[in-house]
C-alpha cells in the first residue's frame, strides 16, 4: 500500500513540477521582433501588393501571437510567431515572380484597352456617319481620357509601380467597355435618328 502511495506521490509531484516550468516559459519576444522586422521588408519590398493574401495572412498571424503574448500563452504564441514568420519568408521568395505575371497581365490589358479605344473611336465615327443619337462629346471626352491615360500607365509599368498600373488599367477597361455598349445600343436597329 505505501509503494502505491509513493508511487502516487511521485506522479503528482512530477505532474506539478512539469506544469510549474512550463508555466515558466519565455515569451517569444526575439522571435516576434525578427518577424516585424520581416513584415517590413516584406511591405517595402510590395509582398501586401503582389500577395495581399499571403501577406495578410502573415500580418494577422503576428498579431495573433502577439495576442497570445498578452494572455501569457507563450506556446501558443510562438506557434502563431512562427507560423507567420514562414509564411512571409514564402511570400518574400515569390513576390518577384508575382509582380512579373502582374506587369505581364498588365501588358496584355494595355494592349486590349488600346485595341478598345479603337473599336471605341470607330463606333464613334459610325455613329455620327448614320446620325445616330449618342453623346459625342463624352465618347471623345473618354477616348481622349483613355489615350492619356494608357500613356500615363505605360509610364508607371517601366517605372515599376505595376499595381498602380493594373488597377487602373482595370477601371479603364470598364469604363471603355461601358461606353462602347452604348453606342453599339444606339447603333442597333430599332433606335430613332437625328
Amino acid at each position: 500500500m505505501s509503494r502505491i502511495r509513493l508511487c502516487g506521490s511521485v506522479a503528482i509531484m512530477f505532474l506539478f513540477c512539469t506544469a510549474l516550468l512550463s508555466g515558466c516559459a519565455k515569451p517569444p519576444t526575439e522571435e516576434i521582433a525578427k518577424t516585424d522586422k520581416a513584415l517590413e521588408e516584406a511591405r517595402v519590398k510590395e509582398v501586401n501588393l503582389y500577395l495581399e493574401d499571403a501577406f495578410k495572412k502573415a500580418e494577422a498571424g503576428l498579431k495573433k501571437a502577439k495576442d497570445f503574448v498578452v494572455d501569457k500563452k507563450y506556446k501558443e504564441a510562438k506557434a502563431a510567431v512562427d507560423e507567420a514568420a514562414s509564411a512571409l519568408q514564402l511570400a518574400l521568395s515569390q513576390v518577384d515572380e508575382a509582380k512579373a505575371k502582374m506587369k505581364s497581365e498588365a501588358d496584355q490589358m494595355a494592349r486590349d484597352v488600346q485595341t478598345a479605344t479603337n473599336e471605341l473611336k470607330a463606333l464613334v465615327a459610325d455613329a455620327v456617319k448614320q446620325k445616330t443619337a449618342i453623346s459625342r462629346e463624352e465618347a471623345q471626352g473618354l477616348i481622349g481620357k483613355a489615350e492619356v491615360d494608357l500613356l500615363n500607365i505605360k509610364v508607371r509599368l517601366e517605372t515599376g509601380k505595376v499595381r498602380v498600373a493594373y488597377d487602373d488599367l482595370k477601371v479603364l477597361k470598364a469604363e471603355i467597355a461601358a461606353q462602347k455598349e452604348k453606342i453599339m445600343a444606339a447603333l442597333s436597329p430599332g433606335q430613332e435618328k437625328k
